[in-house]
């Protein structure tokens, strides 16, 4: 489980790929590095992946064919930085939401708006992932945790939606380095998901 605070971000320094496979090495500073070891969860932009080797500050981590299709992390390049999550323990303050680490689909960055202390940021989505989407709901993008701010659904192929950025998450994230056209991840809120697929259930039972 995450919270979707995120804890930093850590560079890509090297990629291995392969046929519908990759596997990515990130440097994790010391202070991220206590007690991890092979097998432990650790959320890339907000998708859960698996340590596989550790080499000093070097964690390896494989992404499969379906984790490259669904998300934006087969479109790294050496040099790039990823939002970094350690999984949540038992015990620890949830600051953000719960989150699960699975993506669920990605959004497009359609527009960004700087002023001198907030950021604002729209993105445009698939129409049929829209029922999820809610003002002043929860949302993971690129795996923070943030609050849904205005939502635009008059669109038949696509909705939009905006959040707003304080300077902590745009320093601490690599969401304040977007721009138009980004692919972000995207995770709904469990419990969302959960409520808005039962609700549509138990109306279509009911025609």
């Amino acid at each position: 489980m995450f919270t979707g605070i995120v804890q930093g971000t850590a560079p890509v320094i090297d990629i291995v790929e392969k046929d519908n496979f990759r596997t990515h090495i990130i440097e994790l500073d010391d202070a991220l590095l206590e007690g991890i070891e092979c097998g432990a969860s650790v959320a890339h932009n907000g998708c859960c992946l698996t340590v596989t080797r550790i080499d000093g500050n070097q964690l390896a981590f494989d992404l499969m064919q379906e984790t490259l299709k669904v998300t934006n992390l087969g479109e790294l390049a050496i040099g790039d930085r990823v939002n970094i999550e350690r999984a949540a323990r038992f015990g620890d303050e949830i600051g953000g939401h719960q989150m699960s680490g699975h993506i669920l689909f990605t959004a497009r960055v359609k527009d960004v708006l700087r002023t001198e202390n907030n950021c604002q940021i729209e993105f445009q989505i698939p129409a049929r992932y829209g029922r999820y989407i809610f003002s002043k709901g929860f949302i993971g993008i690129d795996g923070i945790s943030l609050t849904i701010g205005d939502v635009d659904k008059s669109h038949n192929d696509f909705h939009y939606f905006n959040v707003n950025l304080i300077p902590e998450t745009l320093q601490r994230t690599n969401i304040g380095s977007r721009k138009p056209g980004d692919r972000i991840n995207i995770e709904i809120d469990p419990q969302t998901q959960a409520i808005v697929e039962t609700v549509e259930r138990i109306m279509a039972d009911r025609n």
